[in-house]
């Protein structure tokens, strides 16, 4: 889930946390089981940009400011879901946490990458096979559509297409479709990873029913 989609930068929408709380606790109630790992979004953003303008910090420090703000979105998430969110909040995404509970909640791990990344990594240590990434987008597109009035949403896509699209490297902050390392690994572990807007949850709720969506498919 991205940050901004949690806690946008205009301020909270009361209304859209009840309805994407009531989304999630469905189908919880019909058994199934989440990880939500959570984003920095645009409070992450703030930071960065004002620590790295008035006092030049370090990629590192930027990174870690970074996985710190994904940690208090994370804690904020997990109240929306108390009482059927395991309480202790993943951190390393690569040791597996033994809990009852239907709905596991991650934040950032540590700097050189983003929680996309961290996403991936837990998809591995819990053996998923498929993973939503939750954005202020719909799809993925050929290119940077606020620069590239020529940019085209994607359907589909493979890992290498992707890859092409968002490059090599990680820079803290980055506002691209998919972390770079991310794609890396997602496509050794050849997952499927689902591209949906997070505030349009009719979207949302297709992709959880195995429905056709609004959104991009990587594979």
């Amino acid at each position: 889930m991205g940050g901004s989609i949690i806690i946008p930068a205009e301020g909270f929408n009361i209304e859209f946390l009840k309805k994407f709380r009531e989304l999630i606790l469905t189908r919880v109630k019909l058994g199934e089981k989440f990880i939500l790992v959570i984003g920095g979004g645009s409070t992450c953003r703030k930071y960065q940009q004002a620590a790295k303008e008035s006092a030049g910090a370090s990629s590192d420090d930027l990174d870690w400011l970074g996985i710190y703000a994904t940690h208090f979105n994370a804690r904020f998430t997990g109240l929306l879901f108390n009482g059927w969110a395991e309480k202790e909040l993943i951190i390393n995404p690569t040791k597996k946490v033994k809990s009852k509970k239907s709905i596991l909640i991650a934040g950032g791990w540590k700097p050189g990458c983003s929680t996309d990344y961290d996403a991936v990594l837990l998809a591995k240590t819990y053996g998923a096979k498929e993973l939503i990434n939750a954005s202020n987008i719909s799809y993925v597109y050929t290119a940077d559509p606020k620069k590239d009035a020529s940019a085209k949403p994607l359907s589909q896509l493979t890992w290498k297409e992707m890859q092409t699209i968002v490059g090599d490297s990680w820079t803290p902050g980055a506002n691209l479709p998919f972390d770079p390392k991310a794609v890396k690994e997602a496509a050794k572990l050849e997952l499927k990873v689902f591209f949906v807007k997070g505030t349009d949850l009719a979207e949302f709720a297709k992709v959880l029913s195995g429905k056709d969506f609004a959104g991009t498919v990587v594979r």
